[in-house]
């Protein structure tokens, strides 16, 4: 093989990359990002960079010398367009073509808008890249009245920031207590409580549209008929997958790019990150993870998949879901999937300190495990989801 295309540059796009180097792949690598930046981290795009703690270059997955190093071929700014798999080539927004007898999808995914906001225009932002969260920063000073419309990790992050510097911060969700299906009911209520601590008015609706005066975005319009005023609105609605390039290649899409256990979407073809929908193994379902670290481990499993080929010794792709959110001054790190739990068991420390360590049940099995500033104990219980097994662990040795 001399020739392999990955399609996006971000950090599931970069570990692929550098994954077919560090397993002796010496052929042609081009790497393709729509955004004209070299590879950067998004995670801290809602925290440390919108906050004005980072500048953008910090930011930066790997410096120009580890790039180097890499031997890329790097399209960046251009955008991919459609893959024919017949012909073996990516043709790119700039109407070049690019060879590749393998490619890997890393394209991630695109962040929804609210009805009838598809068109930029003023006090309207999501927040995805780079250049979005410079230009939500531009809006954030004190007193500005911002609106955040969703109740997911991205949304609590950017209101968290946003009233730590100075700005007056609505957060509306259309759930009473928002990021419960992902931390679990107490620890989302427990943040819940930090941000009306910290001035968040927290407000229950759902949107239907923008508000606009004179071209400008100036609130929403909720579906109860009322409305919220605001001077900006971040619209953390969710995210699709950036899979439409990939229409009539003949892979198979089905929110996302459909995979099986190794990654592979098919001939020639590789998926990973957010894009990437794969048979979870404990039910047989194709599912999405949207989460940093599994952006990193997908990608270098599909690499090494990649260059196994299908007769070699390929491996299924089984991780423990992991992330974290950092929230006035405290970082919340989950595995597996709290939400919908029906126990919820505390093993170290306590909510009260904001120190703890718990586990998460459902039918009797665990199903995931949440904690703040209590790594340890954390760490000790990643085992336990990974086994999907019964709680307490001593009712296995009994049976």
């Amino acid at each position: 093989m001399r020739d392999v295309a990955v399609v996006g540059a971000g950090a599931a796009g970069l570990h692929a990359a550098e994954a077919l180097r560090r397993a002796g792949y010496d052929g042609r690598l081009t790497l393709i990002g729509a955004e004209p930046e070299p590879p950067y981290d998004r995670p801290p795009l809602s925290k440390h960079l919108l906050g004005g703690e980072w500048q953008p270059d910090r930011l930066a997955l790997r410096g120009p010398e580890a790039l180097e190093e890499l031997r890329l071929d790097l399209r960046l700014g251009v955008r991919a367009e459609r893959l024919d798999r017949r012909e073996r080539t990516v043709r790119l927004s700039d109407g070049g073509r690019v060879r590749c007898e393998a490619v890997i999808v890393a394209t991630g995914v695109r962040p929804r808008r609210l009805p009838g906001a598809d068109a930029p225009r003023p006090g309207a932002h999501v927040l995805r890249t780079l250049a979005d969260a410079l230009a939500l920063r531009e809006e954030l000073r004190a007193g500005v009245r911002l609106l955040v419309v969703g109740g997911g990790l991205l949304g609590a992050e950017a209101a968290a920031t946003a009233v730590g510097l100075g700005a007056e911060v609505t957060w509306l969700t259309s759930t009473a207590t928002p990021l419960a299906a992902v931390l679990g009911t107490e620890t989302a209520a427990l943040l819940a409580g930090l941000h009306r601590e910290h001035g968040v008015r927290l407000h229950r609706g759902v949107a239907t549209g923008l508000l606009e005066r004179r071209g400008r975005a100036v609130g929403v319009r909720l579906a109860d008929g009322s409305e919220l005023a605001a001077d900006a609105v971040l619209m953390a609605v969710g995210s699709e997958p950036a899979t439409e390039w990939l229409a009539g290649s003949g892979v198979p899409l089905d929110d996302g790019v459909v995979c099986d256990a190794y990654c592979a979407a098919g001939p020639g073809v590789w998926a990973a990150g957010d894009a990437a929908s794969w048979p979870d193994p404990r039910t047989g379902r194709h599912h999405r993870l949207e989460q940093r670290t599994n952006a990193t481990e997908q990608a270098m499993h599909a690499a090494r998949n990649l260059l196994a080929g299908p007769d070699g010794e390929r491996q299924a792709y089984r991780p423990v879901p992991y992330l974290w959110t950092d929230q006035y001054g405290l970082r919340v790190q989950v595995f597996g999937r709290p939400g919908g739990a029906e126990r919820f068991e505390v093993v170290d420390g306590s909510l009260a300190e904001h120190r703890f360590a718990a586990v998460c049940v459902r039918d009797g099995l665990v199903t995931g495990a949440v904690g703040i500033a209590s790594a340890r104990a954390l760490r000790g219980l990643r085992a336990q989801v990974a086994a999907h097994g019964p709680w307490p662990p001593e009712q296995s040795e009994q049976a």
